[in-house]
Parts: structure tokens; C-alpha cells; sequence
């Protein structure tokens, strides 16, 4: 088994992981039925939200996934869904499609399972788009349960 660790990411690498996570959440966000204006919107709320000033939330974590040969191969941000809470939130989770398949996002939601707790949550939760169901199935055996489905019927 590959060692996996969260290294925090350095600040001079922040804003194009930013801008690159940012443009992927629209293009998760159109998939799942937004127009490219809905999809902008979320995403400027989530920046002004979640980013103030380009730079993390207070208590929100923004991680390299570093494999045991000391590569980075993906990437992993939580924090408390509002300041102070115990009810955190995984914002977003993604390993390189050349290291997907190998435990990484595991062991790495499990670290930041293991630093939440350490840190006062009491909950960590998650959103997870329909069509993504290779997440579904890691999530539902890390014992994340369903507390909501959304759906939609297209009328076009």
C-alpha cells in the first residue's frame, strides 16, 4: 500500500489551483442541469464565501495529496461550513487520473477526517454531483450516508 499524506498547499501555487478548481465547479455545475450564468453565479458566491481575498476561509484547509514518492497527485479542501461550526464540509476532493484507482482519495479523506475531529467537528459532509457515481461508491464506503437528493426533469 502507498503511503498517502496532506501537505498544505503552498500559497504561491493557491490562486492557480483556485482558478482551475473554480472552473471545473462550472463545468460540474452545467453537467448537472445549470446554465453557464447559474454556474458563474455559484461559483462567485462560493469565492466571496469560501475565499475572501483569495486566500481561505479561517479553519478551511486546502491540502496537496502526496503519494509516498513525494508527488503530488491531487488535491483535498475542508473546513467548517460556517465559521465556528462542528459541521464541516468537503469541498472538493480530486486525484490525477494517472494515480486515480490507488487508494489516494481514501487515505486522504480519512487524514482529513482524523484533523476535522482534532479540530471540534463533529460531522463532515459532502455534495456529490449525479453522474459522478465512482465518488458515490467511495463515499458510501467511508460511511458517508445520503441526507438529501435532488432531482430534475429537463423540459426541453
Amino acid at each position: 500500500m502507498t503511503a498517502t499524506r496532506l501537505v498544505t498547499m503552498p500559497a504561491d501555487r493557491l490562486p492557480a489551483w483556485l482558478d482551475t478548481t473554480m472552473a471545473e465547479y462550472v463545468e460540474s455545475r452545467m453537467l448537472a442541469g445549470e446554465t453557464r450564468e447559474q454556474a458563474e453565479a455559484n461559483k462567485q458566491q462560493s469565492l466571496d464565501t469560501w475565499f475572501p481575498g483569495g486566500t481561505p476561509l479561517d479553519g478551511h484547509h486546502v491540502w496537496d495529496v502526496v503519494d509516498g514518492a513525494d508527488t503530488v497527485v491531487g488535491y483535498l479542501w475542508i473546513g467548517p461550513f460556517t465559521p465556528g461550526s462542528a459541521d464541516w464540509w468537503v469541498f472538493n476532493v480530486e486525484i490525477d487520473a494517472a494515480h486515480r484507482r490507488q487508494g489516494h482519495a481514501r487515505r486522504a479523506l480519512e487524514a482529513g477526517h482524523r484533523i476535522a475531529k482534532d479540530e471540534g467537528a463533529t460531522s463532515i459532509g459532502l455534495n456529490v454531483f449525479g453522474y459522478n457515481a465512482g465518488a458515490q461508491e467511495l463515499y458510501e464506503r467511508l460511511g458517508y450516508g445520503v441526507t438529501a437528493v435532488q432531482m430534475k426533469l429537463p423540459l426541453a
